[in-house]
């Protein structure tokens, strides 16, 4: 039995920080009653922090994951009886860190994933690093692991996700830059060499530069937008599509994740020395 997933990817603008919260829920039951069959609603990279400048607003705004932000929106998600991911949240860590987390919360009203984003973006996001990646079951459906915007152009992520079992990465984006064309490139790409589902959901105009897209696991966009405009991308993924992908070949012909066979010599890894470290991580600084 195919594994299949409807999914409603929103491409719009930063919801407004100081506007109540009760409008967003609105706008999700009203996307819901257009798009009854969905399963999976996900938004872009701090949707729910439009207008936040500055590392001052953002840890103003910051919360536990206990906080009544995720409470509110765990209860949407009940009551609709859809997995939501409303984006990434400012997370209040419990040393006093301020996290970018990503979160999905279950059809049962339950927190039932977080994710801290690995890879803030450097030196311009004031964001502590996280330490973990994270993946998540939708039960008899598959599994679904999460990166936000700057993640995906280390590769090591999505590889990550894909060696933990991960059919579809959620990669969560607020890119305002003209280096969306990039990302654009690295979402089949990633998809390409995992031979997972990259779903890459950007802020709208007139803050993010759009382009959202769904990707297969070969590497074909399924949905895109072509520009910055407020839309909402629909799609129904066969999470089977990867395990057929990588059993009969990538266009019928490439599986590199059957490369290795028995007897094969192992091929070290010098860049990591077993960890990604930071003294480590410029190869200029390393003979």
């Amino acid at each position: 039995m195919a594994r299949v997933l409807p999914i409603a990817v929103v491409q719009d603008a930063p919801f407004p920080l100081t506007a109540p919260l009760s409008d967003f829920t609105a706008s999700v039951e009203s996307l819901l009653g257009s798009f009854p069959q969905t399963r999976l609603i996900v938004y872009p990279e701090l949707h729910l922090f439009g207008g936040a400048a500055g590392k001052s607003e953002l840890n103003a705004s910051a919360e536990p994951l206990d906080g009544p932000r995720l409470q509110t929106l765990a209860q949407l998600a009940g009551d609709l009886g859809v997995w939501l991911v409303p984006g990434s949240v400012c997370e209040r860590g419990p040393a006093g860190q301020l996290f970018n987390t990503a979160v999905a919360l279950s059809p049962e009203g339950k927190l039932a994933a977080t994710y801290r984003k690995l890879f803030p973006w450097r030196p311009y996001e004031p964001f502590d690093p996280g330490e973990a990646f994270v993946t998540f079951d939708l039960p008899d459906i598959g599994r679904a692991g999460f990166s936000i915007c700057y993640d995906a152009w280390f590769p090591e992520v999505t590889r990550h996700l894909a060696w933990m079992g991960a059919q579809v990465v959620l990669n969560v984006v607020k890119t305002t830059t003209c280096d969306r064309a990039q990302e654009v490139i690295l979402a089949r790409a990633n998809a390409i060499v995992n031979q997972v589902f990259v779903v890459s959901v950007n802020a709208a105009g007139p803050v993010g530069t759009g382009q959202s897209l769904i990707v297969d696991p070969e590497g074909l966009v399924r949905a895109s937008a072509s520009g910055a405009n407020v839309t909402v991308l629909t799609d129904v993924l066969d999470l089977g599509h990867g395990e057929r992908a990588r059993t009969y070949g990538t266009a019928g012909l490439t599986r590199p994740w059957s490369q290795f066979q028995p007897g094969d010599t192992p091929i070290r890894l010098p860049l990591y020395g077993g960890e990604m470290s930071p003294e480590r991580w410029n190869p200029d600084r390393n003979d």
